[in-house]
């Protein structure tokens, strides 16, 4: 059951890193909100691709996971998100549907993309950024000359999370932790980026062996 809930942290995590990635924003000067910087620092990113490593912490400072893997995205909506052994898991979407490949469970489960952007409060940031105030209360703080943090927490007291903070280092995201009802901790530090460089879509479409159970959530 833990690994299952994991699995299903990690899923989370993923879509939140593609929905803020893939925000669609206008540019801001110095004076606008912190959630318009924020969508304005994201304006750039045409393509995105890093490895991470995800650690979960639980409530008393212990950690519960550390998994690695790495993560492919590409305006509008494309992206692939592969976490390694021992919590195999792979998320790929088109663009118009997300996939979920796991291996120990020999099971693909297909979600429609409109119906996760609408169940999942943490995706309303996909193309909705100018809404952003509405949704979440964001604040920025500027750690270093170089080093800028955003923290947003959901107004709704039904999110899947309690606060998320991403953490720039020279505009590129480097960091996220969000912290879930439960109080466990989800860290996701990204190496190796690599900004807008080309990517061949076809890394956007998943692979999996014949006999794997196909699950369709027609939402």
């Amino acid at each position: 059951m833990q690994q299952i809930f994991l699995k299903r942290l990690s899923a989370l995590v993923a879509t939140l890193v593609v929905a803020l990635t893939f925000s669609n924003s206008l540019m801001a000067d110095s004076k606008e909100s912190s959630a318009t910087e924020l969508a304005s620092l994201l304006k750039s990113y045409e393509t995105y691709q890093a490895d991470f490593i995800q650690i979960v912490v639980s409530e008393n400072g212990d950690n519960v996971q550390e998994t690695r893997g790495s993560l492919k995205a590409k305006r509008p909506g494309l992206f692939y998100w592969e976490t390694r052994a021992p919590l195999s898991q792979f998320i790929v979407s088109d663009g118009s549907s997300v996939e979920v490949y796991d291996p120990d469970l020999e099971q693909v489960t297909v979600h429609n993309l409109d119906d996760r952007v609408q169940s999942t409060p943490a995706l309303l940031l996909s193309g909705e950024v100018d809404n952003l105030e509405e949704t979440y209360r964001v604040s920025g703080r500027q750690v270093s000359e170089d080093t800028r943090e955003f923290t947003l927490e959901p107004k709704n007291e039904d999110s899947l999370f309690v606060s998320l903070r991403l953490t720039f280092f020279k505009n590129e995201l480097q960091e996220m932790r969000m912290q879930d009802s439960l109080a466990q901790l989800s860290v996701l530090s990204f190496d190796h980026i690599r900004l807008n460089e080309s990517v061949e879509k076809s890394v956007f479409k998943l692979e999996y062996p014949e006999g794997v159970d196909v699950i369709r959530d027609e939402g």
